[in-house]
């Protein structure tokens, strides 16, 4: 009965949330359906603990959430010191449902207690990771769904996070994204996975996305190209998309894909 009041309780802060960002004109029923839902999980670790990690997350949570039609999953990771390191795990949901729905189903699926019951069994004495930050993001209109990247080919990620100061000025900037920075991404070789206007999170409001680059040679030369772009100069330089107005900090994170990645 816990576990069932806990779901609804949670499938409701979901809809309360989704409601709330609709009222601050963020998006209605109509413009939101068919776009993805992104859950960005963050698993901080000491080095020595990741193989456990990655076992689990390669053999059971992976082809599993996978078996219940959800994903792609990415998984990626950021060394924060010699010992310590930053899983980053991002799961695309078709809908809230199967979001709120899915600790149940995982914990309901005997394939998947089976095949991460190493994982699973950690004892407080010994934790696999200090703690998971999560966060919930709904793609924005001009990014609708998530644009997979080829794994078959070297690549590594860019995480990028830009808060704002207020609702109004988060929306501002994600309405420069969809009417006119998007292009001016794609031409200059900043090649976007997704774009997610942060639901649920911290330091809200946000608008977090990721790009791929083949190396970080060519994520330097398309940023370069970026801020030389005759288009983006005269973007910014109107008034109202003026970074000092809508942008209050930017977090940029370089993210290497693991071998088992989907993304």
């Amino acid at each position: 009965m816990k576990r069932r009041a806990f779901l609804q309780n949670t499938f409701a802060a979901c809809l309360a949330t989704t409601a709330l960002e609709t009222s601050a004109g963020a998006a209605s029923d109509a413009t939101t359906k068919g776009r993805d839902l992104y859950q960005l999980r963050v698993y901080t670790l000491k080095a020595a603990k990741k193989p456990l990690l990655d076992d689990y997350l390669s053999k059971a949570f992976i082809p599993t959430v996978k078996r219940l039609g959800i994903g792609p999953v990415g998984v990626f990771t950021e060394t924060v010191d010699p010992e310590k390191v930053a899983v980053y795990v991002l799961i695309v949901f078709s809908s809230a449902e199967q979001c709120v729905t899915l600790p149940a189903r995982l914990a309901a699926d005997a394939e998947h207690q089976k095949a991460g019951a190493d994982y699973l069994a950690a004892t407080a004495a010994d934790p696999v990771y200090e703690r998971i930050q999560s966060s919930l993001h709904l793609a924005i209109e001009g990014m609708p769904k998530l644009a997979k990247p080829d794994t078959s080919k070297p690549h590594l990620l860019n995480l990028r996070i830009y808060e704002s100061h207020n609702e109004r000025a988060a929306a501002k900037k994600i309405e420069m994204f969809n009417l006119h920075e998007m292009p001016i991404f794609r031409k200059v070789g900043l090649t976007p996975v997704f774009f997610g206007q942060t639901l649920i999170g911290s330091s809200m409001p946000n608008l977090t996305y990721m790009l791929v680059f083949p190396d970080d040679e060519a994520r330097k030369a398309a940023w370069k190209s970026f801020g030389g772009d005759d288009e983006w100069k005269k973007l910014k330089a109107m008034p109202e998309y003026a970074d000092k107005e809508i942008v209050s900090k930017i977090t940029n994170k370089i993210l290497t894909p693991e071998s088992y990645s989907e993304i």
